[in-house]
């Protein structure tokens, strides 16, 4: 479980240096969204038959990383939809 939850945290980190452009979601919003993208992706994977939820293998990392990516996306449009209003 700790493994996971420090994957999830780099999964998070990795996600937000792949996202271009500046983001305005603080640090602990970022790795929290890495957490529920890797849990998001070993879904992903375990549906494909690739293994279990919590083992890391490349389809749930990548499925992941992929998944946080567009998480803190929705997550900067919602925030600044907020500031604007």
């Amino acid at each position: 479980m700790i493994g996971f939850i420090v994957a999830g945290l780099i999964i998070g980190a990795l996600a937000r240096l792949i996202k271009p452009g500046k983001q305005n979601l603080g640090i602990f919003a970022t790795l929290l969204l890495g957490l529920v993208g890797s849990v998001i992706g070993g879904t992903i994977a375990n549906l494909l038959g690739t293994g279990d939820i919590f083992e890391l293998n490349i389809i749930g990392f990548i499925a992941a990383v992929i998944v946080s990516v567009l998480l803190i996306g929705v997550a900067e449009s919602l925030v600044g939809r907020k500031k604007s209003a």
